[in-house]
């Protein structure tokens, strides 16, 4: 067996995107594979597509608690939040219990009925730059969109989404290539603006989700200030990762793979959906979440310890050829296409039907009026091993 150096620790290893060089010798070699983890107990790194499957679903023998990162929450972190746990760190029933508040809000139906809004919000964030025939994607476009899609479910001004936005990425930046504690400080600023929000929406209540999130009831009792500022963070944190990475990875791939975007803007309202999917796939915005098992268990022949930390990995699940043909190649019109971009079972995303129409809008109006769209400077990724997307992308294009 080829040695190769294991590396799903080091933000240097998503440098350009997802290391897929290391996820394809990790399937083949070692796919339930023991990795260390310095100045931690080290973690399982799961990267068959039928592993993470199965690991994600099984909320009974692997839980969320106490994180979906990799790293142990340090005790000072859990003290302040005064044992409260955000709802993605949670299990069933609580997860269920908690995820049903906001449920409503996020159904296909409901998502659907959303989509005028965000055609007419997808034309405005192109209107903005499209006579300077350049922008960098990321900030002007793709982020846009997510940012402002959620500050009208909340109920803030949409400049205030955008600015929010912005503390996700310290949030998700790797710890050693930021200021000490800069995740930390951008969570605290989220939390005072969340207070500011609960004043508002308790002094004048509307017609939106912050509002609901405040009047909701869980086992007869009503969100006290942690638990909605919990869920206020991960509202704004999650309901852009997804859109702004898909985005601008995504307008990567179709311009090194020209003959498939040629394929798509031929017939784009057609085709259109099966290519969002398939570049869902190819891109993988979140890259792993980390469960820890219950109880001793068998998974991909390696034994499993109670307590240990098994790490599922999207993005290799996503390129793993037992379940997709030729799965390093971008083919738009792939069918079926099981991907688990979203993850999967009780977790899996719940805004993922909202994301999809963003996606479809934003792509729409780029597709259609930005002509010629060409990079025009290396792209800067987030250095994060949890989310894979870029940071910067500049572009160029004709109208």
């Amino acid at each position: 067996m080829v040695s190769m150096k294991i590396d799903l620790l080091s933000p240097k290893s998503f440098a350009s995107g997802h290391p897929f060089a290391q996820y394809h010798w990790l399937r083949e070699n070692a796919p339930v594979f023991r990795h260390e983890e310095p100045g931690g107990k080290g973690f399982w790194a799961v990267t068959r597509f039928s592993d993470v499957w199965a690991v994600d679903r099984d909320f009974q023998s692997y839980s969320s608690e106490p994180t979906i990162m990799i790293s142990d929450p340090a005790a000072e972190a859990a003290l302040g939040f005064g044992g409260y746990k955000m709802m993605l760190m949670m299990d069933p029933p609580q997860h269920t219990a908690y995820r049903r508040l906001i449920r409503n809000e996020f159904t296909q139906p409901v998502s659907a009925g959303r989509t005028p809004r965000m055609n007419a919000l997808a034309k405005q964030i192109v209107d903005c730059v499209i006579d300077k025939g350049e922008c960098d994607f990321v900030a002007e476009v793709a982020g846009e969109m997510p940012s402002y899609v959620i500050a009208e479910l909340l109920g803030i001004p949409l400049d205030d989404g955008r600015e929010l936005y912005t503390l996700t990425e310290a949030i998700h930046t790797a710890p050693e290539v930021q200021e000490a504690n800069a995740g930390g400080m951008a969570v605290l600023k989220m939390f005072e603006y969340g207070r500011k929000v609960i004043e508002e929406k308790r002094a004048r209540p509307k017609d939106d989700l912050a509002t609901k999130l405040l009047m909701a009831e869980v086992d007869g009792k009503k969100l006290d200030d942690i638990e909605f500022l919990l869920f206020f963070l991960l509202l704004v944190d999650a309901g852009g990762d997804t859109t702004r990475n898909l985005l601008s990875s995504g307008l990567i791939a179709l311009l090194e793979n020209p003959d498939q975007l040629a394929w798509l803007q031929a017939d784009l309202s057609a085709r259109l959906p099966s290519a969002r999917e398939e570049l869902l796939r190819y891109t993988t915005p979140v890259i792993y979440m980390r469960r820890t098992a219950k109880h001793d268990a068998v998974l991909g022949g390696q034994k499993i310890r109670e307590g240990d930390k098994v790490v599922m990995y999207f993005g290799s699940a996503n390129r793993d050829p037992e379940k997709f043909e030729r799965p390093d190649t971008l083919d738009l019109s792939r069918a079926p296409n099981e991907h688990i971009a979203f993850g999967t079972g009780p977790h899996g995303c719940l805004g993922q039907h909202i994301a999809r129409i963003e996606i479809d809008a934003i792509l729409t109006e780029v597709l259609t009026r930005m002509r010629d769209i060409e990079i025009v400077g290396r792209p800067e990724w987030l250095p994060s091993n949890f989310i894979s997307g870029p940071k910067r992308l500049p572009v160029r294009f004709k109208v």
